[in-house]
């Protein structure tokens, strides 16, 4: 199959709009080359308005009838004309011999006359089916998360849905059709390499059908038992590719949505894009010590797709639990020795507080100490409080610490996502969660907090997490 598509604007089927065109264009044939003459008045000499000629439809081939249509139209044509698995090229509004007879095709199994022109009947009927079709797979035009990337999803197919830093991905339950969203820092790319790269990896695959342009690639063929579609593109060192994976038993289920995922898919859109950066491949947090057995507490997202986690000093530790909702992440080091955790009583509404951490290495000079930084809060949830300034990199997971001393909640970074509108509400680049969640997310997951300790400094721990 050919599925070098490109974006596409949208779904419109207009029937009426169809209907109208070709009225106007039944009037306009049966008046061409006509007079048309104003009542006489009296004692006047009769006025003569000449028509336009034009060429009768009967007389245009299905390409100029094609061209005379509105590029919204053309557009919902050559969609509808896929999804109803008629058409394979690229949806775009330009009028080709693949649509003239895609348009042929579809006459011809409703068994009509093939002229490659549809009447309102018949063009009805095809929005209706590709209607259908769509609602059938649960399609929808969403934003991915972490790159404000565009893409077509078949949410039925794909209901499962899980993001980190890198991307995204979609899955069916059985994991029949899964969809993937990656992103990544690359120095020079271009389409060729990546084209390149993606032949090679995973390996196995058996590529059928390529395409390299400047700006875009497309791969397809056969990977293991199942078929995948690559697409692909760069802007700066930026690399953007959404993959498709499908037992062939689905093909002819999947590969209509296929088409439509190619052309939907807009990997940078235009307008200001926020989103964190891809993962590093060594990353550093701060884990604060809740239990003598070696419980510690961190941030989901930095231990989040880790091939090892390490506490410097300590050794290895396992993820044992996590909170999606508030971003936490429980860890265990075992037969550790000499540790401090901290007292985790306290957590009343608070607005200003000192967080303690240990800031990354990497970006802050080689620091391998503890330090702390001052912040004021302004709650946002009933569990989460912005937390401005921002600490420093490296801080995440730190324990935030009021007044008195006491614990009061986990700072947290938080990447930016996508830029909505200027006169919408930034989001907030760190929150504090509170003492109150971060105690029964501990409790849910048998945790016994037994730290009396109110320095803080002796209870936190440097996170580093490997990645691949």
């Amino acid at each position: 199959m050919c599925f070098n598509g490109i974006a596409f604007n949208g779904l419109a089927g207009f029937v009426m709009r169809s209907m109208l065109a070709a009225t106007l264009m039944f009037a306009a044939a049966t008046g061409a080359n006509a007079q048309m003459t104003t009542p006489q008045i009296p004692g006047t000499k009769p006025k003569t308005v000449q028509t336009v000629p034009i060429r009768p439809p009967a007389l245009q081939t299905p390409s100029e009838t094609a061209d005379a249509m509105a590029q919204a139209e053309r557009l919902s044509l050559q969609s509808d004309l896929a999804w109803v698995g008629q058409y394979n090229g690229a949806i775009t509004g330009e009028v080709s011999e693949r649509m003239v007879n895609a348009i042929k095709e579809y006459q011809k199994n409703k068994g009509g006359k093939p002229t490659g022109v549809l009447n309102p009947q018949e063009r009805a009927a095809l929005a209706e089916t590709a209607r259908r079709k769509q609602d059938s797979v649960g399609w929808k035009i969403v934003t991915e998360m972490t790159s404000g990337a565009r893409l077509g999803i078949p949410s039925k197919l794909v209901p499962q849905q899980a993001t980190d830093a890198n991307g995204s991905k979609w899955t069916s339950p059985t994991g029949t059709v899964q969809v993937l969203l990656s992103r990544r820092k690359e120095a020079n790319p271009t389409t060729a390499k990546l084209a390149d790269a993606e032949k090679k990896e995973p390996a196995g695959r058996k590529v059928d059908y390529t395409v390299v342009k400047p700006d875009f690639f497309v791969l397809s063929g056969l990977q293991g038992l199942k078929k995948f579609y690559v697409r692909g593109t760069f802007k700066g060192d930026e690399v953007r590719i959404m993959t498709i994976l499908y037992d062939q038993a689905t093909e002819n289920t999947v590969e209509p949505v296929v088409i439509a995922m190619s052309s939907a898919f807009n990997a940078f859109p235009a307008g200001p894009q926020a989103g964190p950066p891809p993962r590093k491949t060594v990353e550093y947090g701060t884990g604060i010590v809740v239990s003598d057995d070696g419980a510690i507490l961190t941030d989901r997202l930095v231990t989040d797709s880790c091939l090892a986690i390490t506490i410097a000093g300590y050794g290895s530790a396992d993820r044992l639990a996590e909170d999606k909702e508030h971003d936490l992440a429980l860890l265990h080091i075992y037969g550790a020795r000499g540790l401090k955790p901290l007292g985790l009583a306290g957590g009343g509404a608070k607005t200003n507080v000192d967080v303690v951490g240990i800031a990354d290495p990497q970006s802050q000079g080689g620091a391998a100490g503890v330090s702390s930084v001052k912040g004021a809060l302004a709650r946002v949830t009933s569990s989460d409080s912005a937390l401005s300034p921002p600490p420093a990199v490296g801080f995440s997971g730190s324990p935030a610490i009021d007044a008195d001393s006491k614990f009061a909640g986990i700072a947290l970074l938080k990447p930016a996502m996508v830029a909505g509108p200027a006169t919408s509400v930034p989001a907030s680049q760190a929150v504090m969660v509170s003492a109150e969640t971060v105690r029964d997310f501990l409790k849910a997951n048998g945790v016994t907090a037994n730290g009396s300790s109110a320095d803080a400094k002796a209870a936190v721990v440097r996170v580093i997490c490997v990645r691949k």
